[in-house]
């Protein structure tokens, strides 16, 4: 049997592989990975199966003004589609045209985030039980992101200084926010429970565990190490689409949002709220207790204080914290 031979011309690898591989090479998310593919596909079949390169601005425009019109998608939809063809056009086919830069953004419609006030957390901590609870206490009393709570490894909790370091939140910057005393307790129980799952795993063969980066081969054994664990697992294995490994995920997401709609259903709030609420609320809470913005500002991980400064407009004190001359009658 003849060998193939080494002059051949490599085969290109297909489009949407391409556009996985740039986006693996970036570091970013595998949600990230799977929206831009997703609007890819969406692109390409809109247009009959043509390919990008034989299409551009023209094309690009009328989409996402499809989108708009057609679909009624809301402008941060438009925008995600938008940036997912900028990517393609850019970072994997690596066409430099004029009108990349003169494609619009949607604008997107500035809203006040929605804020409980403390009997409305503690309604809805109070009807929440077990991990669910525990996760929706730390979103309020730390600030944290819901997927940098589920997140959390073993090794980010430091009970004796009373914080918890945030790894690689939005922009891909570490943090550290404070562990409110009163969740020690409750959570030092929670990683007995977590070391005994773990255990468990291990005596199977398995217990190794999503490693960041390239540090599953720079540490092999570190997967399984108990430091590296995830403080909120999932109750089963699971395959990474990846890598096609069998691990033991984090708790997905929509498991804690379902639970904290449930809690508000059975409050009887009438106020929006999601496991993000949360995060307004502690911002807010903080500034009504008279603490510093710019503190306010590192623990949530903001770039800007600007972003900051929209929680003083929510602030428990009416319309633009003023006070109504009606309030000040005798």
């Amino acid at each position: 049997m003849q060998e193939p031979s080494e002059n051949l011309p490599r085969q290109e690898p297909k489009l949407l592989e391409q556009v996985r591989g740039k986006i693996r090479l970036k570091h970013y998310s595998i949600r990230t990975e799977q929206a831009y593919t997703d609007w890819i596909k969406r692109f390409i079949l809109h247009f009959g199966k043509k390919h990008p390169r034989d299409m551009g601005g023209a094309e690009v425009e009328q989409f996402l003004t499809h989108l708009a019109v057609n679909g009624r998608v809301a402008a941060s939809t438009q925008n995600q589609a938008r940036c997912a063809l900028l990517f393609l056009y850019k970072e994997v086919l690596a066409i430099e045209l004029p009108w990349l830069d003169n494609v619009e953004q949607a604008k997107t419609p500035k809203r006040l985030p929605v804020v409980l006030n403390r009997d409305e957390v503690q309604a809805i901590l109070s009807r929440l039980t077990g991990t669910h609870w525990l996760i929706a206490s730390l979103l309020y009393g730390t600030g944290m992101r819901i997927m940098e709570c589920l997140r959390l490894r073993v090794q980010d909790i430091d009970v004796k200084r009373h914080e918890i370091l945030i790894r690689d939140g939005k922009g891909f910057k570490d943090r550290v926010t404070m562990l409110p005393v009163s969740l020690i307790a409750p959570l030092q129980a929670h990683l007995v429970k977590v070391r005994q799952l773990h255990e468990g795993d291990l005596a199977q063969g398995k217990g190794a565990v999503y490693m960041p980066y390239a540090l599953e081969r720079k540490y092999p054994n570190a997967a399984k190490e108990w430091v590296w664990q995830y403080v909120f697992p999932a109750a089963k294995l699971s395959t990474d689409p990846r890598t096609q490994a069998v691990r033991r995920y984090h708790v997905q997401e929509q498991a804690i949002q379902r639970a904290v709609k449930q809690a508000v259903r059975d409050a009887d709030l009438t106020k929006a709220a999601t496991p993000h609420t949360f995060r307004h609320s502690f911002a807010t809470h903080l500034l009504e207790g008279g603490y510093d913005i710019r503190t306010v500002q590192e623990l949530l991980g903001h770039s800007d204080v600007s972003t900051t400064m929209i929680y003083t407009h929510v602030l428990n004190k009416g319309g633009k914290g003023v006070t109504s001359p009606l309030d000040q009658l005798e």
